[in-house]
C-alpha cells in the first residue's frame, strides 16, 4: 500500500476509534472496586486477561485475536456489571468470538476443547450464550479498531518513508509489548492511537532511530496528537515495561502451560462434568447508586488461573534491559 493510502486509513481509523472505546465511567469503577468486593476488581481481570494470553499462545492464536478479545471484554465489563464467578465465561466467550472472525476456519479450537483447557467449569451451550448477550450488548459485527490497528499502520508507514535498515523495527517485538500493556486495566483507558504511538517512540527511541523518531513526529502531527497526552502515556508505557523487564516481575514459564494439558493429553481429558445452565443475564449498566449485582448465579466458581503461564511472547528479548531506565526520562524527543 502506498504512502497516501496508509495516511488516508490512519485518519479514517483515527475518526473511527472512539466507537470502540471502553466506557470510562465503568473502568472507573472496577479499578475501584477492592477485592472483598462481590464485583469485577482490576486485579482480578487483569489475571484474566494473562489467562487469555496464555490460551491465545497455546491454541497457536494470532496478536489480533488476543487484542480484539481484550478489547470486547474490557467493553463489555464496562458496561455490563457482573459477579467474579461469571467472568470465566465472559472472558472466553470473548476469546472464542474473536478467533472466529479473525483465525482461519481449520485453525479454530473446537468449543469443547477451549473450555476443558480453559479449565473452566461450564458448558458449550453456557458459551453459546453468553456469546449471543456480548453481542447484543455490544452491537459487536465482525471487527473494532485496536491499539493493534494503529501498531500496524504506524509500522508499515514508518518502514515506508524510513532510510535504515527495516529490520531494525520488529513488529513482533512492538506486538508483545502491546500485550503486556494490555494486561493492565489502566491502559484500556488510553486513545488506541496514543497507545500504539507511545509503543512505537519507546521502540524507536531504543533502537536511537532519528530517521524513524521523525516520521513518528510526523504522524503525530497528522493526527494532531496533543504532546502533553503522548507524554503521559508514553510514561506510563515506559514505567510498564520496565516494570515488567525487571527480575522482581514475576514471568512464568510458558512450558508448564504446555506441560499440565499439552494437545495429546487434551484429547485424552475426561468431558467436564455437567452443570446447570446459564440462565439469562438481566439487563443492568454500571450505576455507582446501586449495590447488587446485575447478573443472577450461574456456575460455580473456584475455576484455576492459567496466568501463571504467560505466552511464550511474555519473556525474553522483547523486554530489554532498556525498558528498566525508561522511566528516568521526563521528556520526547522533539
Amino acid at each position: 500500500m502506498d504512502a497516501f493510502k496508509l495516511m488516508k486509513e490512519l485518519r479514517v481509523n483515527y475518526e473511527q476509534e472512539v466507537y470502540y472505546l471502553p466506557k470510562e465511567t465503568g473502568l472507573t469503577l472496577i479499578e475501584s472496586t477492592t477485592q472483598d468486593d462481590s464485583r469485577i476488581s482490576a486485579k482480578c481481570r487483569d489475571a484474566k486477561v494473562e489467562d487469555l494470553w496464555s490460551l491465545t499462545s497455546f491454541f497457536g492464536y494470532s496478536t489480533q485475536t488476543f487484542v480484539l478479545a481484550v478489547n470486547l471484554l474490557d467493553r463489555f465489563l464496562a458496561t455490563i456489571r457482573i459477579q467474579p464467578k461469571h467472568l470465566s465465561c465472559v472472558s472466553l466467550s470473548c476469546l472464542h468470538m474473536a478467533a472466529k472472525v479473525t483465525e482461519e476456519e481449520c485453525n479454530m479450537t473446537p468449543t469443547e476443547e477451549l473450555i476443558r483447557i480453559g479449565q473452566c467449569k461450564f458448558t458449550v451451550s453456557d458459551l453459546s450464550r453468553m456469546e449471543k448477550i456480548i453481542t447484543e450488548k455490544l452491537n459487536f459485527k465482525s471487527k473494532a479498531i485496536t491499539a493493534l490497528t494503529f501498531l500496524h499502520l504506524y509500522h508499515q508507514i514508518t518502514l515506508s518513508h524510513s532510510t535504515d535498515r527495516k529490520d531494525t523495527l520488529s513488529l513482533e517485538k512492538l506486538e508483545a509489548q502491546l500485550k503486556a500493556c494490555l494486561c493492565r486495566l489502566s491502559f484500556s483507558k488510553a486513545k488506541p492511537s496514543i497507545l500504539a504511538l507511545s509503543l512505537l517512540r519507546q521502540e524507536i527511541e531504543a533502537v536511537q532511530s532519528e530517521d524513524m523518531l521523525e516520521i513518528a513526529c510526523l504522524i503525530q502531527r497528522h493526527l494532531k496528537i496533543a504532546d502533553g497526552e503522548l507524554l503521559l502515556w508514553s510514561e506510563r508505557v515506559a514505567q510498564c515495561l520496565s516494570e515488567y523487564a525487571s527480575p522482581e516481575c514475576s514471568k512464568p514459564n510458558h512450558r508448564k502451560l504446555r506441560w499440565i494439558v499439552s494437545r495429546r493429553t487434551a484429547r485424552n481429558l475426561h468431558s467436564y462434568r455437567g452443570v446447570p445452565e446459564l440462565p439469562t443475564i438481566p439487563e443492568g449498566c454500571w450505576d455507582e447508586s446501586e449495590s447488587e449485582d446485575s447478573c443472577e448465579d450461574v456456575m460455580s466458581s473456584g475455576e484455576e488461573s492459567l496466568s501463571s503461564s504467560l505466552g511464550s511472547d511474555a519473556e525474553g528479548p522483547f523486554f530489554s534491559l532498556h525498558h528498566r531506565h525508561q522511566t528516568q526520562r521526563q521528556h520526547l524527543h522533539p
